[in-house]
């Protein structure tokens, strides 16, 4: 009954158009007064959640970010990834595809980089003769690089979320999966533009495609700043944030000269309202994370998948679908600090480590933001583009299943997300 009481507040929350957030909160507040537990309790599981020193990287990510999206630097990975990849037939969908992979691993935020790489990206392809609907999804599909590339500041929620896990070794175990995604989709948007008869531009020369990158090494190095600061060991999750947020802002002010008054008055209030919103989430989460810890539903999910099979192969492909439906009815964050605790003692408990499960939970979720209704990605991508929803979901399918392809791979195929990591110890 407690739990009962616990999903149905949540869900009307939803239903009636409550924020997340507000919703778990309220369906935490609930299941407490249920239980007779005193409110007390509620407010330290609300202040545990966000008393974790990792969450303090949140902010200089997504803060960073938001700088290298006002400053410039979208513009040069672009102009870098035409020159190496323009010439090749229907050229402009590969160089979508790999400017997200460039700029999300900078700004780890798949909608800074459809917003981003759209606005400049999208106009282009169509006034070269490209179809709206394939700029539309090829850009769309790309952006979620941004959430398996380190930096992803998703993927410290799910360090949180999972007990403290390695921030590092998720960043790590991200990169082979996340390029892996990303070869699949460039496969796919070239195929796509050889079927449609697409353009290609002509090669602009070694001696361009040099001086392209040395214009876009200043910006790709605050992606070095904040990996390698952490998986060298030299900085902590949080100062590495920190120092990126402090290098993209130097970067953009005095070394391209883009970043204006207003701009950064932008990224500024961006910033504080996406961290609020986070903030929030992860304590109202946590506390909604503790009633499932009491009404062991992890338990009772793990009895679920083992009575429908007990194939460890099944029971992956089930857990994969199951996230995959989710996320295209809430949004990322949410779910990693629900899904985490209840999915996270099935997968070990079939001998998957908790990093490989890291990843997987990036690709499935980041799949959601490309999906109706709740696909923050597909809308963004559909009104910079001009495009109908229902127009650029006929034709997106293509990019789905490449994402789906690289998705199988990481799950049945441990070492795409652990030869890195291993390399570690």
């Amino acid at each position: 009954m407690g739990l009962t009481l616990l999903f149905g507040i949540f869900f009307f929350g939803l239903l009636v158009g409550m924020p997340v957030a507000f919703a778990l909160g309220l369906a935490a507040v609930g299941g407490f007064f249920y239980e007779g537990i005193p409110l007390f309790v509620a407010f330290q599981r609300v202040v545990a959640g966000v008393s974790s020193f990792s969450l303090l990287a949140i902010p200089f990510f997504i803060f960073a970010g938001e700088l290298m999206l006002q400053g410039g630097i979208a513009a040069r990975l672009v102009r870098l990834s035409s020159a190496a990849v323009g010439s090749l037939r229907g050229g402009l969908g590969v160089v979508s595809v790999l400017s997200s992979m460039l700029f999300g691993g900078i700004s780890g935020s798949a909608v800074a980089d459809t917003s981003a790489l759209g606005a400049i990206l999208i106009p282009v392809m169509k006034r070269e003769g490209y179809d709206a609907d394939y700029a539309v999804n090829v850009t769309v599909t790309s952006s979620i690089a941004g959430v398996v590339i380190p930096p992803s500041h998703n993927m410290i929620l799910y360090a949180v979320a999972a007990g403290g896990l390695s921030v590092s070794k998720l960043f790590i175990g991200g990169i082979v999966p996340g390029v892996l995604m990303c070869l699949c989709l460039a496969v796919a948007a070239y195929v796509l533009a050889l079927r449609r008869g697409y353009p290609a531009e002509s090669f602009p020369g070694f001696r361009s495609l040099a001086w392209s990158f040395v214009a876009a090494l200043p910006g790709l190095f605050t992606a070095v700043i904040i990996v390698g600061g952490v998986l060298s060991g030299i900085l902590t999750v949080t100062e590495s944030g920190a120092f990126g947020a402090i290098y993209a802002l130097v970067v953009t002010v005095l070394v391209y000269r883009e970043l204006t008054i207003e701009n950064f008055r932008r990224a500024v209030v961006a910033s504080v309202r996406t961290t609020s919103m986070v903030m929030i989430l992860v304590a109202c989460a946590n506390a909604f994370a503790y009633l499932l810890a009491l009404y062991h539903v992890p338990e009772l999910l793990a009895h679920s998948v083992t009575y429908v099979s007990s194939n460890p192969y099944v029971i992956l492909f089930m857990l994969n679908v199951i996230l995959l439906l989710l996320g295209m009815v809430m949004d990322m964050a949410p779910l990693i600090l629900i899904c985490t605790p209840i999915f996270l003692p099935v997968v070990t408990g079939l001998g998957m480590d908790p990093t490989q499960f890291g990843v997987i939970m990036m690709m499935n979720l980041g799949l959601g933001l490309c999906t109706p209704p709740v696909g923050a990605c597909l809308f963004v991508g559909c009104a910079v583009g001009e495009v109908r929803i229902e127009q650029a979901l006929k034709s997106i399918w293509p990019f789905y299943l490449a994402i789906f392809v690289a998705l199988m791979l990481v799950t049945y195929v441990p070492a795409f997300s652990m030869y890195l990591p291993s390399l570690l110890h």
